[in-house]
């Protein structure tokens, strides 16, 4: 949570510095090209393959051995970073036209968005280390330097454009530059920790060996697998950029449906895998199906109540958020706009990260990759068929479409297999849930629209605003808790925790 409240701040200076321009364009390009693979490698495909394997290791051969293998893993993956990373550096015109077709158009633009990723991209070298760190520190149970990393970023993007303001500078100079000082600091961090938590990774000589062969053949479907929206985003990104400030307004967009994402999605799969690795390797599959029941009704606990929120909320959200400076009430339209068809298909992409779990805990990151696919294939057609109508409207509407069909194909492959089938008590929580997250919206919506003070929400000063929409905010909260109390959902959510009441089927 920390981490996302200052990336929100993180966001508003952003903002605030570039508004939806040119310069904003450029920064969205030169930072989501790193971060992408950051996102398909580092986070998603890493952890998927790496923390089952380590803890397999850990459980059958003790800590020494699963360090040895850490560190063969990690002499392996320093060689391909490198690599990687100077070919993208000598590639970047490439790299960017495939993510920002659109800025073909304009030399200049194109040019700068080069240069600037170029700059940026270091940052993935870091991040990328940084992850079999945290998959160690994972494994092992600890996971407060892994999580506070992230925060690290976002304060020292804070400290680049308060310096910027203070030294009346560039603001996409010192935002860039601080992307890859970001990685940088991160790393040191969380390496500090293991070393402290006495989880010393051996630096080995770069071999493939039937360790390391086994880990990559696991990643390499797991990069679709485990990095479906963000493939999603990407293909939506380059699309868009045929629209004058599309990119940045589908960037501020995903930055809100990304709270819950992050707070509950990444967060619970997180904690999930390694406790579905350790039970699948005891053959304990009562107390797997029992941990991913917890984790689907959680994670609706949370998700629902958020998609609906930010859907009836979207515009004040925005404006107290980010109309300031060069960002304009245009924008905070386009942006509200974007973030609404968004919230459709935040349950789905949320259900998604905590089913994966269910997958790579088996060591099967085939079948998601095969599901993401699908989902993708979806999302390009629908944006491409739309983009001409709908302008990047289209590009939110088939991300949410693509994530419900990536989910119903890994539902349906679980239930045939017989990993997970929800019980009484899941669905009966999730029926209350949904119920609750309707009567919420509902209440809102009539706040909303007969509410007069909301009729001038904008011309209202900033802290009025803010104490408005937080107003907005406990009302949602208040009804959506009460549904749920009055309709048993939370009684059903202590039933998950009796593994004798956890299958019976509705």
């Amino acid at each position: 949570m920390v981490s996302r409240v200052t990336g929100f701040v993180r966001d508003i200076f952003i903002a605030a510095l570039l508004g939806a321009g040119p310069l904003a364009e450029i920064f969205v390009i030169a930072f989501r090209l790193p971060n992408l693979f950051r996102r398909l490698f580092a986070e998603g495909a890493f952890n998927a393959a790496f923390v089952p394997l380590f803890s397999e290791r850990l459980e059958a051969e003790g800590l020494p051995a699963a360090l040895e293998f850490a560190g063969r893993i990690l002499s392996v993956l320093l060689a391909f970073l490198t690599a990687f990373t100077v070919l993208s550096m000598v590639f970047m015109p490439g790299l960017v036209l495939a993510i920002a077709q659109g800025f073909s158009a304009d030399a200049d633009k194109f040019d700068q968005a080069v240069h600037y990723a170029r700059i940026a991209f270091p940052y993935l070298f870091f991040i990328s280390l940084l992850s079999l760190f945290a998959g160690v520190l994972n494994a092992t149970g600890r996971f407060l330097a892994a999580a506070f990393a992230p925060v690290l970023l976002n304060l020292v993007l804070i400290g680049a454009a308060l310096l910027s303001l203070m030294m009346s500078g560039a603001p996409l100079d010192y935002l860039i530059w601080g992307v890859s000082l970001a990685g940088l600091v991160q790393f040191v961090l969380v390496v500090v920790a293991a070393r402290r938590a006495g989880l010393k990774v051996p630096l080995r000589a770069p071999r493939m060996n039937a360790d390391t062969r086994r880990f990559f053949t696991l990643v390499v479907p797991g990069i679709l697998a485990a990095g479906i929206g963000q493939i999603n985003l990407l293909i939506g990104t380059s699309i868009a950029t045929g629209q004058a400030g599309a990119a940045a307004w589908l960037y501020y967009a995903d930055r809100l449906y990304q709270l819950p994402m992050g707070v509950i999605g990444v967060a619970l799969a997180v904690a999930l895998l390694p406790d579905l690795t350790r039970r699948i390797a005891r053959a304990d599959h009562a107390g797997a199906r029992a941990s991913q029941d917890l984790a689907v009704t959680l994670a609706m606990l949370l998700t629902l109540p958020a998609a609906f929120g930010l859907y009836v909320l979207a515009d004040p959200i925005i404006n107290v958020l980010f109309e300031r400076g060069a960002f304009t009430p245009a924008d905070t339209e386009a942006t509200a706009s974007a973030l609404r068809y968004f919230c459709l298909g935040l349950p789905a992409f949320v259900l998604v990260r905590a089913l994966q779990p269910s997958f790579f805990a088996r060591q099967d990151t085939r079948s998601p990759m095969i599901d993401g696919a699908v989902g993708v294939a979806a999302n390009i057609t629908l944006s491409l068929a739309l983009f001409s109508q709908m302008g990047h409207l289209a590009i939110a509407l088939a991300t949410a479409v693509a994530g419900w069909l990536t989910l119903l194909l890994m539902l349906v492959r679980l239930w045939r297999r017989d990993h997970w089938r929800p019980g009484g008590a899941v669905m009966r929580a999730l029926g209350v849930q949904c119920v609750g997250a309707l009567v919420m919206a509902a209440a809102l919506g009539q706040v909303v629209q007969n509410w007069a003070l909301l009729a001038d929400f904008a011309t209202l000063a900033f802290g009025a605003r803010a104490g408005v929409l937080a107003g907005l905010v406990v009302l949602g909260a208040g009804v959506f808790a009460i549904v749920c109390f009055i309709g048993g959902g939370l009684a059903d959510l202590r039933a998950l925790r009796d593994p004798a009441r956890l299958h019976r089927r509705p």
